[in-house]
């Protein structure tokens, strides 16, 4: 298993959950037989009852990660973005044009990072910008295979946006809630975590 070895925050503000995310099938279903992106995430953001929208979740704007600033997980350099892919109808998906928007961040040689499902025209920054560890890079939205607005995120070895295999991650500083604050953590599904 490969270790995450640039040092990371998480790639959003404010407290969101772990829809996907883990090591092994149970936690991480729909990342973990794919190579790349073996050790992704989804991230969501939820209210008390644990809903991901109010009303009846029709639109995009219903939902409450919709629009949410992501941010960079760490200093790089901007080496891919997609930013003209139209968002989903919640319910409805892109099976064409998978990741949707997207940006890539080239951290080291051979750490990637990959943002993926942003919102369509949000996207701030450019192919060769370098960007700065919390950094605005976009907004969350519903594009590519993404049945409802989320973010996500994985760590991987090549640029390639479809290629290399992934990196496990592990963020610095994190607030889980009910549980302690972490220094180097990776979270697992159903984790409820904001930076510190």
């Amino acid at each position: 298993m490969k270790r995450s070895k640039t040092i990371l925050k998480l790639p959003f503000k404010d407290e969101w959950f772990v829809l996907w995310g883990g090591d092994n099938k149970e936690n991480n279903e729909y990342h973990y037989k794919v190579l790349n992106q073996k050790y992704a995430f989804d991230f969501v953001v939820i209210d008390g009852n644990n809903t991901t929208y109010r009303g009846e979740g029709k639109n995009n704007e219903d939902y409450y990660a919709f629009g949410k600033e992501i941010v960079a997980p760490a200093n790089g350099v901007i080496v891919n973005i997609i930013n003209n892919i139209q968002d989903n109808i919640p319910g409805s998906v892109n099976d064409k044009d998978i990741a949707g928007n997207v940006v890539i961040i080239k951290h080291t040689e051979d750490e990637f990072s990959v943002l993926a499902h942003l919102k369509q025209n949000s996207i701030l920054v450019k192919v060769r910008d370098k960007v700065n560890q919390g950094q605005i890079l976009g907004l969350c939205g519903n594009s590519g295979n993404s049945t409802e607005p989320h973010l996500h995120y994985h760590l991987q070895d090549s640029e390639d946006i479809y290629g290399g295999e992934g990196i496990k991650c592990y963020f610095q500083s994190i607030n889980i809630r009910d549980k302690k604050s972490e220094n180097e953590y990776s979270p697992v599904m159903d984790d409820i975590i904001s930076q510190s």
